[in-house]
């Protein structure tokens, strides 16, 4: 049975800041909170998102980061970090990327749920350190954490665990999906792997589809071209 101590809950509104001379809208910062929270099917209660087209939704209601990885990020990064750091939900220890399969269903206090994706980090990250490059070091580790769909919503406190129940699938981890959408982009056998997973969310789905589309048709005009 795996499971994954939570070190704390986060929660934020999104709020304004300062980026190349314009201001943006961001709920990347989160702050520990030592109360039991609400998990509806769409966030905890208390937590927002700004950018809805990339962030939130169904598919990614709960973002988990494991904390084993805030000792490279000091070091990157040159700042002590506490939890919420990388505005994640829920902070963890005990369960990595590589440990981890894209449909794992876990019981978080009284909720159920289930992984949907990793984590793709999006440019804010590099707004709230200051680092243009943060999000592309953040892919190329493959410290990405991941999102959580809520299967049953519940409440969940500052003791609760994260205690797999189910795993549907044992093939592709999210370390090896990350390979592939980060890494490894033309392969298309590897594309074609995660695809077959039923659980993984609609944004992959629809990125990796398309680049598939792309990749057979590229392949298909340099034969011709042969």
């Amino acid at each position: 049975m795996s499971i994954a101590e939570v070190l704390s809950i986060n929660v934020g509104v999104p709020i304004a800041l300062q980026y190349r001379s314009k201001e943006v809208i961001s709920g990347i910062y989160k702050d520990p909170i030592e109360h039991s929270a609400y998990l509806s099917y769409l966030n905890f209660e208390g937590d927002l998102q700004a950018d809805l087209e990339h962030h939130g939704g169904t598919d990614k209601a709960v973002c988990v980061y494991p904390s084993e990885h805030y000792m490279h990020w000091e070091q990157v990064l040159q700042r002590p970090l506490t939890p919420g750091a990388f505005g994640e939900n829920v902070t963890t220890s005990g369960l990595l990327e590589s440990q981890l399969y894209i449909g794992d269903i876990f019981r978080l206090g009284d909720a159920v749920v289930q992984i949907s994706q990793p984590r793709q980090p999006c440019y804010k990250l590099s707004v709230k350190y200051e680092l243009p490059e943060l999000p592309l070091l953040v892919q190329t580790t493959g410290y990405t954490g991941y999102y959580f769909r809520v299967l049953e919503e519940g409440l969940v406190s500052r003791s609760a665990s994260l205690v797999l129940l189910e795993r549907p699938q044992d093939k592709v981890t999210l370390a090896y999906a990350n390979t592939i959408m980060h890494m490894d982009k033309q392969n298309i056998e590897g594309i074609d792997h995660i695809l077959e997973i039923p659980w993984l969310s609609d944004s992959w789905r629809k990125t990796l589809t398309a680049r598939k589309e792309g990749l057979v048709i590229d392949t298909s005009l340099r034969l011709e071209g042969e």
